[in-house]
């Protein structure tokens, strides 16, 4: 299993959200691209990189940070947040990102989603995001009565190779991930390869998450736990080895 560590941008600043609220915002730092300089020399193989902004706004907000945010890291970095068109697509990809999220649109627009994979192949992943095993759309704003697993499993059918599902009810809220619901995501579209989001907050959440068993189940996002210094990076990538 690979650990993700994230960075979460608004404002040009690091934050972490809880539950997704934006009025619930604690600021980390105002140099993102430090951050992921740190976090490669933490021993970070990979990064993953939210538009905070953007998901709200519906359009990318942070086009220079986050080229500045790749280059830094020097690894490969995934990014989400406002990826709803073609422009928005080709301009992340070609800032040097290894993979970009399509979240809100993949639901709302799978015509949109088809065409990008097309064009893209596995360099587009999919963020579905879930409240009670409800897909919400929008920066989390608003609740679909869509099942998180009936869209995974539409995404697949669609050729979506990679999948980040994030509980948003756990997320920022250190209590462990929702392990029930990301074994039903795993099942739902075992083509893709799937990566857990969402109140993973220690080694134990790891090792929890690896007893799924689930050989599609190929990496886990890491953000509070890391800021708040309740565990290191270090800790993580052990335990995921």
């Amino acid at each position: 299993m690979i650990i993700l560590p994230a960075i979460d941008l608004k404002d040009g600043k690091c934050v972490r959200l809880r539950q997704g609220r934006a009025d619930d915002v604690t600021v980390y730092g105002d140099d993102p691209a430090a951050q992921a300089r740190d976090w490669r020399e933490q021993g970070g193989q990979e990064l993953h990189v939210v538009d905070l902004d953007g998901a709200f706004a519906g359009e990318p907000q942070h086009a220079e940070t986050i080229a500045r945010i790749i280059e830094a890291f020097g690894g490969p970095v995934e990014v989400g947040g406002g990826l709803r068109d073609m422009d928005s697509l080709r301009a992340v990809l070609e800032a040097g990102a290894a993979r970009a999220i399509i979240g809100s649109a993949a639901l709302e627009d799978p015509a949109f989603l088809s065409e990008a994979i097309e064009l893209y192949g596995d360099k587009i992943a999919v963020g579905i995001d879930a409240r009670d095993g409800f897909v919400q759309t929008k920066g989390w704003v608003e609740t679909t009565k869509v099942k998180a697993t009936e869209l995974a499993a539409a995404v697949a059918k669609a050729g979506a190779k990679s999948i980040i599902y994030t509980d948003t009810a756990t997320d920022g809220m250190l209590g462990g991930p929702n392990l029930t619901q990301m074994a039903a995501i795993c099942d739902a579209a075992p083509t893709c390869q799937i990566t857990a989001s969402g109140g993973v907050s220690s080694p134990f959440d790891i090792e929890n998450l690896k007893g799924l068993e689930r050989a599609n189940l190929r990496a886990a996002i890491v953000g509070k736990a890391l800021y708040d210094g309740r565990t290191t990076l270090r800790e993580m990538n052990r335990a995921a080895l």
